[in-house]
């Protein structure tokens, strides 16, 4: 085994081998850009090495910078996580060149398996159903052109390197397929530093589904069955599960068969993914190979009780697979869900700052969290917006999709905009309960995901209790160590003289204000809103959990509290609010209209599409920005002739820089 290994990638993952080498005594060495220098990897590893920039050009696609960090912190071996340089032949190469070891395939296999071009060749080869389309070297656009005619549409355009949902189009029309190439070409290039792309049919309403494989130095190939990873949005996926309620037991072993030939027939070493489509007769279509590990492997770990990254070691070390086929047991039922710092409602749009607030689950046996940040770090716009990954366990699906909800019900995030609500509608969702999603549900149906834009009454009246339980606290402790802490003033129930204890409050949801006027104190309340009197009795906030009687109806709510900032919960959805003044009155907004266009999030500007002078439409792109590994397109939002243009490709722009000014 190796005594110090280097981990070339940053974040979970990083986190993740290095907690692993810790329980087997390796000593590990990160690497880390300029902007990862506070991260969280950098602090767990015991040695760490500055090797760059922000951008992942300057820092982590860098190998010349990865390898002479590891020569010179001595280190056996490097861990290429995922993402970056993990399917990279030519660092695989370079590695092995240096005397160290790639953990992972070899630059052989990779250069067989990691092309989804070549892979798709080599199974094809081998007699592995694939789909029809292109994977040929020549990338020219009238190539591409006429061989998309040829496959027919819809039509799918995947980047040939990398994976993670980057680099991937579906196209309806011919007239749209040039845009949508130069598009995915442009992220591939970013994202994986290559922009060949490959061309194949697109399946209607498939199932993702794919098989985790492992192989050793010594003949010896096994899987460990499968993954289901059908829910997904824009090809990026966002639930993942094991065992696939789909899949019965033919089709599972012959799906798994599948996956160790396709891994024999290229002598194969390390993890891999083999991942497929199926259709909804059951006909599955080889897709791709990842040769790396995946970012759902905890889903696997959690049904069979294995450490994956333990295995990645040994067998990079020579050792023989530590199990035989028939000895892998799949116990019980696990789900991952990640947490990202996104706006669903603007288009899950990436977000980034300081997480002033970040509340999870505790981890058990059962919930398991797989995070790169910890509360006050910061979600930075060089890479990917992910928080934490939630993995759960149950002993069946019902179990693990409840203690899901339950989980992600005591997450809160306060900083960033996250994707919490969204999931908590996703697990919740008739197409996942009941197993019968499909990989383009979401993007068909998005709006069912939403998080209900309005407050119920009993919502209302929690918020209101459980700000006058606090304040009644709060008066108590002032009084408590003041020169009278009998005094009558201590109460805090509103009383005056006049009126009967009338105590006014404000809150603010959304961009709505909203006031209440509540009677009575110690638990027991009549709250006014809108006109509706609630009578509440029993009321108790404990250690973030309010219990009360509305109506004579218990009810329990989970509650977070950061400044003014409310959250709570009622078991089956959330509401976030703002505390307000009593008598503050809201400041009227920007009317708008003023013709600036804004950068929606801090990034880079990669593409400027209008002139001054130009007139536009609404709606019409006018630049393409690039942030967190992905691309976003700045549109007019009303008619008009462009007057200013404040920014050029290839500038670093802030959040709400002004772009581009419409007389």
């Amino acid at each position: 085994m190796f005594s110090k290994i280097l981990i070339a990638n940053r974040g979970e993952i990083a986190c993740r081998v290095i907690r692993t080498c810790r329980r087997l005594g390796i000593r590990t060495v990160a690497v880390y850009s300029e902007a990862d220098a506070d991260a969280q990897h950098v602090r767990q590893a015991d040695e760490a090495v500055l090797i760059g920039g922000p951008r992942p050009a300057e820092s982590y696609l860098r190998g010349d910078a990865i390898l002479d960090a590891a020569k010179k912190t001595g280190a056996q071996a490097i861990h290429p996580g995922y993402g970056f340089l993990s399917e990279n032949t030519d660092f695989a190469d370079a590695v092995a060149a240096a005397g160290m070891v790639f953990i992972g395939p070899s630059g052989t296999s990779m250069r067989k398996m990691g092309s989804k071009a070549g892979a798709k060749e080599l199974m094809a080869a081998a007699g592995v159903p694939v789909v029809p389309g292109y994977t040929g070297e020549d990338q020219s656009p009238n190539t591409l052109s006429r061989e998309a005619a040829r496959i027919g549409f819809p039509l799918m355009i995947k980047a040939a390197h990398g994976g993670g949902g980057k680099g991937m189009r579906v196209v309806h029309r011919l007239e749209d397929f040039i845009a949508q190439l130069e598009s995915c070409q442009r992220e591939a290039a970013n994202a994986f530093g290559r922009d060949r792309v490959l061309l194949e049919r697109y399946v209607q309403s498939p199932r993702h589904i794919e098989i985790q494989v492992f192989a050793d130095t010594h003949g010896h190939t096994l899987h460990l069955n499968e993954r289901e990873c059908s829910a997904q949005r824009r090809y990026q996926k966002v639930l993942e599960e094991s065992p696939s309620p789909f899949l019965t037991p033919a089709l599972r072993m012959a799906m798994g068969d599948a996956a160790v030939k396709a891994a024999q027939a290229i002598d194969y070493a390390n993890a891999g993914t083999v991942e497929f489509i199926v259709d909804p007769d059951g006909q599955f279509y080889f897709m791709e190979i990842n040769t790396r590990l995946q970012v759902e492997h905890p889903v696997t770990e959690m049904v069979t009780g294995l450490d994956l990254v333990e295995w990645q070691l040994r067998v990079a070390a020579g050792e023989p697979l530590p199990l035989a086929q028939e000895a892998i047991v799949q116990r019980g039922h696990a789900i991952e869900v990640r947490l990202y710092a996104e706006d669903p409602e603007a288009g899950f749009l990436p977000g980034s700052g300081r997480l002033e607030s970040l509340v999870l689950p505790a981890p058990s046996a059962r919930v398991r969290l797989d995070a790169g940040v910890i509360e006050g770090d910061t979600v930075t716009i060089f890479y990917d917006p992910m928080i934490a990954k939630l993995i759960v366990w149950g002993e069946d699906r019902p179990t693990a999709l409840a203690r899901l909800r339950d989980a992600l019900a005591d997450c809160d995030i306060v900083g960033p905009k996250s994707n919490i609500g969204f999931l908590e509608q996703l697990a919740r969702h008739p197409a996942v309960v009941e197993g019968r999603i499909d990989t383009g549900y979401l993007d068909r149906h998005l709006d069912e995901f939403m998080p209900a834009p309005t407050l119920t009454s009993d919502l209302q009246v929690a918020a209101a209790v459980a700000v006058l339980l606090e304040q009644e606290v709060s008066a108590r402790t002032d009084a408590a160590v003041s020169g009278d802490p009998g005094s009558p003033w201590a109460i805090a129930d509103g009383w005056r003289l006049g009126h009967a204890g009338r105590r006014p409050l404000a809150f603010q949801h959304r961009e709505q204000r909203w006031e209440v006027l509540a009677h009575g104190h110690g638990g027991r309340y009549a709250v006014e809103v809108d006109g509706a009197t609630h009578p509440v009795a029993g009321a108790r906030l404990t250690a973030g959990l309010l219990e009360l009687r509305i109506h004579d109806q218990a009810r329990r709510f989970r509650i977070h509290r950061h400044g003014n900032r409310l959250t709570l919960h009622d078991g089956d959805r959330r509401a976030t609010l703002e505390t307000l003044p009593a008598y503050q009155r809201t400041a009227g907004g920007d009317s708008g209209g003023d013709g600036r266009i804004i950068a929606p999030m801090p990034g880079r500007v990669v593409v400027v599409r209008a002139r001054i002078g130009d007139s536009v439409d609404a709606g019409q792109e006018l630049l393409v920005m690039e942030a967190m590994k992905m691309e976003l397109a700045v549109k007019a939002p009303r008619a008009g002739v462009v007057a200013e243009l404040r920014a050029a490709a290839g500038d670093f722009v802030d959040a709400d820089t002004v772009l581009v000014a419409l007389e």
